[in-house]
């Protein structure tokens, strides 16, 4: 299943807003962002959900590409394009409106970022930074050798 999503890299003073996750989810730190929804360009779900998960207003026009992330979750079963945009400005007070979802909003240094700040964020953010526009996560050999072994369980699987 491909999932089309979009996060936001939102920067004031040199810091990074992140959501921080309820432990239910997984208690990670977290970007902004969701799912592009069937009728939606990628830049108005990420102002919808800018408003919905934060609290925040951002012109979609203020809005600039700056990573694609073409990313496998292999237990899952999913494969995400993920769109990184970064906002020029944004107005609101940044909050948790999903308090179910997220339990409160953080600044962080991108050089000092917190241990529960996911490796896929870490690698996008690196990139990001090295000014790659695109990348892929997990390597891709890591997943040719995740989809082999399947590949040969599957098959003893069968033979049964």
């Amino acid at each position: 299943m491909l999932i089309f999503a979009v996060r936001l890299i939102l920067e004031e003073n040199g810091q990074l807003l992140f959501l921080r996750q309820t432990k239910r989810n997984g208690g990670r730190y977290t970007l902004i962002g969701g799912n592009v929804e069937e009728h939606e360009f990628a830049r108005e779900a990420l102002a919808r959900e800018a408003k919905e998960e934060a609290s925040i207003h951002v012109d979609p026009d203020d809005l600039t590409l700056v990573h694609t992330l073409h990313r496998h979750k292999l237990k899952k079963g999913e494969t995400l394009l993920v769109l990184y945009f970064k906002a020029s400005r944004f107005s609101g007070e940044p909050e948790s409106m999903e308090v179910k979802k997220f339990k409160d909003v953080a600044w962080f240094s991108p050089n000092e970022l917190p241990e529960e700040v996911s490796e896929p964020t870490r690698h996008v953010l690196k990139c990001i930074n090295n000014t790659e526009i695109y990348s892929e996560f997990p390597a891709r050999s890591k997943v040719v050798a995740y989809w082999e072994e399947f590949g040969r369980n599957w098959g003893s699987f069968y033979a049964l």
